[in-house]
């Protein structure tokens, strides 16, 4: 439970527009599935932002606020094209077929966004700047954002 609150703590207290982005994928991959839950797709996105979210938990526990935590939607590798063989399926004009783009959309952009932040986790040297002049190196965040 621990890290689980020290980890959405980090995740809040990133810097905008990172916590925007993050209740944009908690209303995508939880919300989205609760509405549509009928649908096996609904019962899958959960199922793998859960998976997902648990292993964020573990890495954050073994590793802390660190870059490789994008390897945590790794579930999300296989569900982001299945659901999209999925959408022909789906009635056009049908609100779940919007939700299923929605889906696709915005975990495969945070896939990406994922890549680079492992690659930079792993890559000796690699720095960021996530404020002024603040410039740690080795895929490390700092626990607290600060604006100097």
């Amino acid at each position: 439970m621990k890290a689980m609150i020290g980890f959405t703590k980090g995740l809040m207290s990133m810097p905008m527009p990172w916590p925007l982005w993050i209740g944009l994928l908690v209303v995508i991959n939880v919300a989205g599935p609760i509405y549509f839950f009928e649908a096996f797709e609904a019962k899958v996105v959960l199922a793998a932002f859960l998976a997902s979210a648990a292993s964020m938990t573990a890495i954050f526990a073994a590793k802390g606020f660190v870059r490789l935590l994008g390897i945590g939607h790794i579930f999300w590798i296989p569900m982001v094209p299945w659901l999209w063989t999925r959408l022909d399926q789906v009635e056009p004009g049908n609100l779940i077929g919007y939700w299923m783009i929605a889906v696709v959309a915005v975990n495969g952009i945070s896939l990406i966004i994922d890549a680079i932040d492992v690659v930079r986790y792993v890559t000796p040297g690699s720095c960021y700047r996530p404020v002024h002049g603040h410039r740690p190196c080795l895929g490390t965040f700092p626990t607290t954002w600060t604006m100097e």
